[in-house]
């Protein structure tokens, strides 16, 4: 997952820094073993927020097909962990990358737009995640560059270049003929992607208006957004009857299944230090042929692990969609840099 304005195939938590070419010029160089090694633990973070949630909401012995409600209890673990942290930052500098936990009513009414867009995409990111094969999950969220681009134009007043327009294009292409000749389509699926899209894209613009709220800290503004988004999560959960069907699940009791929901909630929080790290300790260009090359890896080894059929036209949308995508992370940096 880069930034909002990119992709984003994992559940986000935390928006990343705003970063520019400037900043980067001036960063502190790395050795390369160090790039390895922090890039590899963004792949394999990312790649376990992804198969963890399918798995456990449609893969694995217990099949717990309550998104809304997963969504939630990996919300209330990210806040514990929050918790936890900030407490243990104070007594120890090692883990002093997060604040003590803060929560300011005034702050926090500044923040809640940007929360409803952060619990509806991933609320729609689960759903669709629910529905839809992991190989096709690439293809069901890849309208987030199409949604950034109009919501940039409506909302901002930002003109896209024509060069960028030819991507999304690309990506639309490779989207509508993906979902085509997917086998094992789904039209909740493709209706909870392109929602989650949307969203994923107005998270990204909201994110940019809300971080001068808390000084530009990013971990600041996860406290607020974690928190509300905990509320704001629960009504929905009560509202979807997800509650009462959670109610009759037979495994409630069994400890492995606990196990498994924290493990993927602290996997979910994990992927915010993840594409903290990678942002910090590469250039935008190594942070988006990362991402874009995670997504192509995440594809193939889904499709090993899973079995997924897929067709030769399927296979071409795939290719289509990662390669539009890859080439419009690219187009944008290129753009940065004149500018």
């Amino acid at each position: 997952m880069g930034s909002p304005d990119e992709k984003s195939d994992e559940k986000p938590f935390l928006p990343p820094p705003a970063t520019s070419t400037t900043a980067y010029s001036h960063q502190k160089q790395y050795t390369t073993s160090v790039i390895f090694l922090v890039v590899a633990f963004y792949w394999i973070v990312s790649l376990a927020v992804v198969f963890l949630n399918k798995f456990i909401l449609s893969s694995s012995e217990y099949k717990f097909s309550y998104p809304l409600f997963v969504t939630w209890f990996q919300l209330v673990v990210a806040l514990l962990v929050l918790l936890i942290w900030g407490t243990l930052g104070r007594k120890f500098k090692v883990l002093s990358l997060i604040p003590p936990y803060e929560f300011d009513l005034s702050i926090a009414r500044k923040v809640i737009p940007l929360t409803f867009m952060y619990v509806m995409m991933l609320a729609f990111n689960n759903l669709c995640l629910q529905f839809v094969e992991v190989t096709f999950y690439q293809v069901a969220r890849s309208l987030s560059i199409l949604f950034n681009i109009i919501f940039t134009y409506t909302l901002l007043g930002a003109k896209t270049s024509f060069a960028a327009i030819v991507c999304c294009g690309i990506v639309f292409l490779g989207f509508v003929v993906g979902s085509y000749y997917e086998i094992n389509f789904s039209w909740e699926g493709i209706i909870y992607g392109v929602a989650s899209s949307a969203f994923v894209a107005l998270y990204g613009i909201y994110v940019k208006k809300t971080l001068g709220v808390v000084e530009n800290n990013q971990w600041r503004l996860l406290h607020y957004n974690t928190t509300l988004s905990i509320f704001f999560l629960l009504p929905l959960v009560l509202v979807s009857g997800e509650f009462q069907g959670i109610l009759k699940v037979y495994f409630l009791n069994d400890l492995g299944f606990w196990i498994l929901m924290i493990i993927t909630g602290i996997t979910g929080f994990i992927i915010n230090i993840a594409i903290f790290l990678q942002i910090k300790v590469t250039t935008p260009l190594t942070n988006t042929i990362s991402g874009t090359a995670k997504s192509c890896f995440q594809t193939a080894l889904a499709a090993l692990y899973f079995q997924n059929p897929i067709s030769p036209m399927n296979a071409f949308g795939i290719v289509l969609s990662l390669f539009g995508s890859g080439l419009y992370s690219w187009v944008r940096y290129r753009e940065m840099q004149r500018k």
